[in-house]
């Protein structure tokens, strides 16, 4: 005899692992949808938006808010490979209740792990933005101290959007004094790769792809999230600046972004590019088996994106549509492949291409007071995130019902 509130509390309780972890809209109501399913309930009725899910059933009604907060990529990983063998039969209904409360328990990576992805992540990205070697360990060191700021302070006495702000403007001014002490040579390249760790990936790219599933509610939801985040990183980063025009009597004048020869090779980028990836797989919470497909990701798009521009008359705008759209056709294969939820390597893929130096460029220009430029770096960003935002799209639409996946499996 089915047990329908059991089952669907079941449901609810995997649904909310994945919403609260970075899952897309369209994954958890599917997940929910299998599990009833195959206990026997037919007659269910799912909800989800991106901070909430709804269900209702035979004699059943529940509903709960989900506050948006940091992913952990490897329960959503644990629950989606769950669900599979749900299907499979392997598990009774206790027996998934226990699994699903290993999965809620299971621990975020260890501090010293994140800690380190973020100082290598800085470093990486002030490569990748054309940064130096001293101008890469200055961004190490400032992406070092951000993160143990976010994790013991940030995270667990700050708001989000206090948090952000204060972990920008501590990251500029580590950049600015070190700049000021003689560490570095391009103090724009350095500060762009200390913000990077702050970036909101998970809400940039799942409001994409909600979009491209017609949850326009959520995806419009998760874009205003991270472009709140946007904002607030911003706001840190124009504060710094002008707490050292207060104490010296000027800011620094940056001249924009220079491409230091010694790191601008294709070799050196994109080692970058790798361990820039693997870093945001790490700092994500993406299962260590995961890395180096994450990092191949990010590798693959950024070689694009540095084959075009250099070699080709594409403007920026379409470089990073072609490149996204290799990002997000990597990531499909890879999640293919290895039987994993997109996710997984879209998210972290997607960084190298993500117009971190936008953020930082509109910033400076509004302290500085040259609102023509704080305009034009404004709208280049916005153009780079359209592009971005397209060219995940056009891959989801050629892969609309699992057209890919469908062929692989003729293929096999």
């Amino acid at each position: 005899m089915t047990d329908t509130p059991k089952t669907l509390d079941l449901a609810y309780e995997a649904g909310s692992i994945l919403l609260e972890n970075g899952a897309e809209i369209s994954r958890v109501e599917e997940t929910m949808r299998r599990i009833a399913s195959h206990y026997g309930v037919e007659d269910e009725s799912f909800f989800v938006l991106s901070n909430g899910i709804m269900a209702t059933g035979k004699d059943y009604a529940r509903s709960k808010f989900i506050p948006i907060k940091s992913a952990s990529l490897d329960k959503v990983v644990a629950v989606n490979q769950l669900s599979r063998e749900v299907e499979q039969g392997r598990y009774t209904l206790e027996q998934l209740d226990q699994q699903l409360k290993a999965i809620r328990a299971m621990k975020a990576k260890p501090a010293w792990e994140q800690i380190l992805a973020s100082a290598v992540g800085s470093a990486a990205f002030c490569i990748i933005f054309g940064g130096g070697f001293m101008d890469c360990v200055a961004s190490f060191i400032a992406g070092l101290v951000l993160w143990v700021f976010m994790l013991f302070v940030g995270s667990r006495r700050l708001s989000r959007i206090v948090g952000n702000a204060t972990g920008g403007l501590l990251a500029t001014l580590l950049c600015i004094g070190m700049y000021r002490l003689g560490l570095g040579d391009h103090l724009s390249n350095m500060i762009i790769g200390a913000i990077i760790p702050l970036i909101p990936g998970v809400p940039f790219t799942n409001g994409i792809r909600d979009m491209a599933n017609e949850d326009y509610i959520a995806g419009v939801t998760r874009l205003l999230d991270a472009l709140l985040t946007f904002f607030c990183i911003a706001l840190g980063v124009a504060l710094a600046f002008m707490f050292d025009g207060n104490v010296f009597g000027s800011m620094p004048v940056l001249g924009g972004l220079t491409a230091d020869p010694q790191t601008a090779g294709f070799a050196i980028q994109l080692v970058a590019a790798f361990l820039g990836t693997v870093s945001f797989a790490a700092l994500f919470g993406v299962p260590r088996r995961y890395y180096f497909d994450a990092g191949f990701c990010g590798t693959m798009g950024w070689l694009l994106y540095l084959v075009l521009s250099r070699y080709t008359s594409m403007s920026p705008v379409e470089v990073i549509f072609c490149a996204t759209a290799l990002v997000t056709l990597t990531a499909l294969f890879q999640s293919i492949g290895r039987k994993c939820p997109i996710t997984v390597f879209l998210i972290c893929g997607i960084f190298p291409l993500v117009p971190g130096a936008g953020i930082f460029w509109t910033s400076y220009n509004i302290v500085s007071n040259q609102l023509p430029e704080a305009l034009h770096t404004g709208f280049a960003a916005l153009k780079a995130t359209v592009a971005i935002a397209f060219g995940i799209l056009a891959i989801m639409e050629i892969n609309s019902g699992n057209r890919i996946g469908k062929w692989f499996g003729k293929r096999k």
